[in-house]
């Protein structure tokens, strides 16, 4: 049950993404072959009789497309994609990552109105053993923020005390209506035992704030947009060497990452659903051939000399970041089910 639950909503996250380009291109009147969920065979497909337009479900929950006339090769179609202006087959290529990201807020406002407690960044006790308070952190300190990073809700604070307490941080607290700052601040460090990784341990809790529609919304926003400051302080430790190939995960291991939270709770599940929406709008646009990204690159080349760009070799570019990334998701799905088949043998 749980498998159908992670295997729906990664369906979900591609379907949206898909429709923000289907919708798009509708808008601009851009000819639409077919608008498919899935890759591999089809397992349904239906043709409107209206706009000739094949819907199609196919077997591999993995990806999605929206094929249109024009985008991948020449086209006679008056409505073609390379026939559109650039400024709007620039807004059809971000609108997919932009409906994940919008799905993404959506949802996150949702989690927190329906929160019955939001948490404040003003400390109202410290834990049994903290060690901050010996570096003049105090009760009643509303923290701003953490090693230069502005801090508006709980969980950034949490989060960057966990991602830079490891070593002694500068804070910055309104304390008495003043702004005071206190450098060289000394927390707990920990060590997760199954990533072997080193984090701070925040040593205090913090007071709750009043639930009205102002906290709703300032919560939800940076909610949202911890999940994607998070993403790029993973890229980040991806190319520093922080963490490896071995820590990435491909649909088989996120998909094993929503079924555990669908067996926590609800709330859970939800939270994984919305850094996963922003984790695939992000990552689509990077500047990598085959993806969102790489075709905004070419479009904005063509702005700027103001000519199209070789079909031909835009499509040999494409096809090699297509096998490049299909390799790759190959290689981390094989790592994924091995993972798995570990994980089902020690239980």
């Amino acid at each position: 049950m749980y498998i159908i639950i992670a295997i729906l909503l990664f369906g979900l996250l591609i379907f949206v993404h898909e429709l923000g380009h289907y919708i798009t291109a509708r808008i601009f009147n851009v000819a639409i072959n077919e608008f498919s969920i899935g890759m591999g065979p089809k397992i349904f497909s239906w043709t409107s009789k209206k706009t000739a337009i094949v819907y199609s479900l196919r077997a591999l929950p993995i990806g999605g497309y929206v094929s249109m006339a024009g985008e991948d090769e020449e086209s006679d179609n008056p409505n073609a994609f390379d026939k559109k202006p650039v400024w709007q087959r620039m807004i059809i290529t971000v609108a997919g990552s932009a409906s994940n990201i919008l799905i993404a807020f959506i949802v996150m406002f949702i989690i927190v109105a329906s929160t019955p407690e939001i948490g404040s960044t003003q400390i109202s006790k410290f834990k049994e053993g903290a060690v901050s308070p010996d570096y003049d952190l105090q009760i009643g300190d509303v923290v701003t923020e953490v090693n230069g990073n502005s801090v508006h809700i709980t969980r950034e604070l949490g989060y960057f005390i966990s991602r830079y307490g490891t070593k002694p941080v500068d804070i910055t607290v309104i304390r008495n209506g003043e702004v005071k700052e206190l450098t060289g601040v000394v927390f707990a460090v920990a060590t997760d035992d199954t990533s072997g990784y080193v984090y701070g341990k925040a040593d205090f809790y913090v007071d709750i704030a009043e639930k009205k529609l102002g906290t709703v919304i300032k919560n939800g926003f940076f909610e949202s947009w911890l999940t994607i400051r998070m993403l790029i302080d993973s890229l980040s430790d991806l190319v520093s060497g922080t963490y490896g190939v071995e820590d990435l995960s491909g649909p088989v291991g996120v998909t094993t990452v929503i079924a555990d939270a669908a067996k926590t709770d609800a709330y859970q599940l939800w939270y994984i659903f919305v850094f996963i929406a922003m984790n695939l709008g992000i990552m689509n646009l990077l500047p990598i051939p085959a993806l969102d990204g790489g075709r905004l690159i070419v479009l904005l080349i063509e702005l700027v000399i103001r000519r199209p760009v070789n079909k031909k070799l835009e499509g040999y570019i494409n096809l090699a970041g297509m096998i490049i990334l299909l390799s790759f998701m190959a290689f981390i799905t094989v790592k994924d089910i091995g993972t798995l088949i570990q994980n089902l043998a020690g239980k």
